[in-house]
């Protein structure tokens, strides 16, 4: 996924070839999921004629200001990327361009042809990123709503330590919030954890004071080399978790070896032998049992064999006796049923009886002519 160093690296390569140029073509793909809101006719007549001022970037998101709006704004996604034709962006690990490419390629999303013959495509594979038409992208949501840029404007040592103090949440969880800090990705937050030896689901309102700078300090150092040296990951230096945390394979970094857990809801690579769990968590996942000589642990067994047993007999015995009790409620319940019928035959046929002699006494009665 690119983050902020890939994304940086695409607003500084458009900003040294593109601005003051104007849009002579473009043509976008009539895909309604990746482009949002906006048609690719309406994206088309809006860009065309223009003039473009500037190419701006907030967390993972990139936005180009025109001389007129709307602006084109570009949501990264999980692989969008900006390529210009023979001019190198990036050579991140999944945004790296061939020259035997095709061109534009097959997945652009927008293609854009200015007035001196420069041409960008911003491709995606697999559909996860936004192209929108804004009037004011920075009042708008989604730039709106994302935290302080880790890159232009990064949190003071003291406010990143007392925000921390107050998240119950785990810190790989944290980092990957946009609306917490922006630009920080996957494999960002996996680097600087490593590299501050903080455990990726350390509770962040726990971590101490020291933690909380070393986290600080490696946040800056990773973002500003990653962008200086343009995202190109063969200059990242070789020391790094970056280069061996791909794929869930087995390795080891330094001669430590690396593990992967689930963390903020993404695959996490980190080092359990320097990245430990601290406080009250690292007494209720790892407390030590004592162990036990074989004779013990035999003595242990048949315990345990005689206390199941023991238990299982008491619980054949208590629902034998709830079986009994329900059986015995039923039975009285019948009987009671019984004598209540008899009660209403008795009635019954004494209602008869009396019927018969009423019946009878005043025939008797009755004069006779």
């Amino acid at each position: 996924m690119p983050e902020l160093p890939e994304v940086e690296a695409a607003r500084r390569a458009l900003q040294a070839v593109c601005v003051g140029r104007r849009i002579r073509r473009c043509a976008a793909a009539p895909d309604s999921v990746v482009l949002s809101g906006v048609s690719p006719s309406r994206l088309e007549s809006a860009l065309v004629g223009r003039s473009i001022l500037e190419a701006k970037r907030k967390g993972k998101n990139l936005w180009l200001r025109l001389d007129e709006p709307p602006f084109p704004s570009f949501q990264f996604g999980m692989a969008g990327a900006i390529y210009i034709k023979g001019i190198p962006v990036t050579n991140y690990k999944r945004s790296v361009v061939q020259p035997t490419d095709e061109w534009p390629s097959k997945y652009s999303k927008v293609f854009v042809e200015l007035d001196d013959g420069i041409e960008f495509s911003f491709t995606d594979k697999r559909r996860f990123a936004r192209i929108r038409l804004l009037d004011d992208p920075e009042c708008m949501p989604p730039i709106s709503e994302l935290g302080p840029d880790a890159l232009f404007e990064p949190m003071q040592l003291d406010n990143f330590t007392d925000s921390l103090s107050k998240r119950k949440t785990g810190i790989k969880a944290l980092l990957l919030d946009q609306s917490f800090i922006s630009g920080i990705g996957n494999w960002i937050a996996d680097e600087v954890l490593y590299q501050a030896r903080i455990h990726p689901l350390q509770i962040a309102a726990n971590l101490s004071t020291e933690s909380c700078e070393s986290l600080h300090q490696s946040i800056n150092k990773v973002i500003k080399h990653a962008v200086e040296v343009d995202a190109d990951i063969s200059r990242f230096p070789s020391d790094w978790l970056f280069h061996v945390r791909w794929g869930k394979k087995p390795g080891d970094v330094n001669g430590k070896k690396i593990e992967f857990i689930t963390a903020g809801g993404r695959t996490t690579a980190y080092v359990p032998e320097l990245q430990k769990m601290m406080g009250t968590q690292l007494i209720k996942d790892s407390s030590p049992k004592p162990k036990l000589t074989r004779r013990e642990s035999t003595k242990s067994d048949n315990s345990a064999t005689e206390t199941r047993t023991k238990c299982e007999d008491v619980g054949k015995r208590e629902i034998s006796a709830k079986v009994a009790k329900k059986q015995e409620k039923s039975k009285t319940k019948i009987v009671q049923i019984e004598k209540d019928l008899d009660i209403d035959l008795v009635n019954a046929a004494s209602k008869k009886r009396a019927e018969v002699v009423v019946r009878s006494t005043r025939q008797r009665k009755r004069p006779t002519n």
